[in-house]
């Protein structure tokens, strides 16, 4: 089977900005068309937005924007991991043989619908994310014997981290204390525990083997795919403290790259609030039951920036079509040596993690150089 590689990418600053929708699309499109020289509308085959403000027929409104005319055109919903899921799309596109480039462009706006399951009845009222977020919180705590205090370090960590992140819609650094002092929401979540809503934008170019060399000199290739839908409403969680969709989606990832989670060198998952990104690391297989915040401790105190170096879903904000792109970028330019001040020594191997709704539904990519 031919190779799919990342041939190029463009990304948009994360913020409270009321831009349209179509206006973010298009100025990710237009930076990626910036970082690509030889790169001409005529060679795009297909053109996929992932977005949760699926109303407006906006894989055909953005061609048409940017002087694109594809075979094929259509949005990809799916909460959280509409970007991931839409890379995955664009990868079948290829290796099936029916498209030889696809432009994927991710974008959400600071009000997106997509924030809120309102089937899901099961919850009664409370639908928002921050109440399964509260429960698994609660639940990790009670299991392994965590503190608010201790779960406090992940978004000291990845807001610090973030400031290395020119795209990152968080301008400041905080302290446990900041932390622990800031706006109560539930009983075990606080204001600075969530990532946050935004607008931004972020696009990829993906392309076959062969053609993925005319675009770029350092392609990087998609060499595992993994992905798991479990359920949609959360009640149908097995546990409350571990990711069952995040288990068996990482490890088919793995197992198609033919490497093992040790060969890993730098990671982005999906800390879409503080309890999410031990659990993570723990279902992925980085860390055993209980251990991920021991792990993220010691990232911490060493300012080793293995895990999310843009600053996560917390410090780089979490605009939900464009989050796994913008995951899929950064370890790109930690594979590529292009990550400046974020920048992992000799990173070969990477991984993406993204997740929607409670981790009923995960999306893992093993990347390499």
């Amino acid at each position: 089977m031919s190779k799919v590689g990342i041939a190029s990418y463009g990304i948009t600053k994360f913020s409270k900005d009321d831009s349209k929708i179509e206006s973010v699309l298009l100025n990710s499109t237009k930076k990626l068309f910036d970082n690509t020289s030889n790169l001409n509308q005529n060679d795009i085959d297909a053109v996929l937005v992932s977005t949760n403000d699926n109303s407006k027929y906006l894989a055909a409104v953005l061609s048409e924007m940017a002087g694109i005319e594809p075979k094929i055109s259509h949005s990809i919903e799916s909460l959280c991991n509409s970007g991931t899921n839409a890379i995955v799309s664009a990868y079948s596109y290829i290796t099936s043989g029916l498209a030889d480039v696809v432009l994927v462009s991710g974008a959400e706006r600071y009000d997106s619908p997509g924030q809120i399951l309102e089937w899901d009845n099961s919850r009664g009222e409370f639908k928002h994310p921050i109440f399964w977020a509260s429960i698994f919180t609660k639940s990790y705590k009670r299991e392994f014997s965590i503190t608010d205090e201790e779960l406090a370090i992940i978004p000291v960590k990845n807001h610090k981290q973030a400031q290395n992140n020119p795209n990152a819609i968080s301008e400041k650094t905080y302290s446990v204390d900041d932390v622990m002092n800031s706006k109560k929401l539930t009983d075990d979540l606080r204001l600075l525990d969530c990532s946050r809503p935004c607008t931004g934008g972020a696009s990829i170019l993906l392309a076959s083997e062969n053609t993925c060399k005319k675009f770029t000199d350092t392609p990087i290739w998609i060499t595992g795919i993994g992905q798991k839908t479990t359920s949609a409403g959360f009640t149908k969680n097995m546990t409350f403290s571990s990711m069952e969709s995040t288990q068996q989606a990482a490890a088919n990832a793995i197992k198609m790259s033919k490497h093992t989670v040790k060969e890993i060198d730098v990671m982005e998952v999906h800390d879409a609030f503080s309890v999410c990104e031990p659990m993570a690391l723990e279902s992925i297989g980085f860390a055993d039951k209980g251990k991920g915040l021991d792990m993220i401790k010691e990232m911490h105190e060493t300012n080793n920036l293995k895990i999310n170096p843009r600053g996560g879903l917390i410090g780089a904000g979490h605009p939900l079509g464009a989050t796994g792109i913008a995951q899929t970028i950064e370890i790109t330019q930690q594979l590529q040596s292009r990550a400046n001040k974020r920048q992992i020594d000799d990173a070969k191997i990477g991984l993406v993690h993204n997740m929607s709704a409670a981790s009923t539904s995960s999306t893992v990519l093993i990347l390499e150089k």
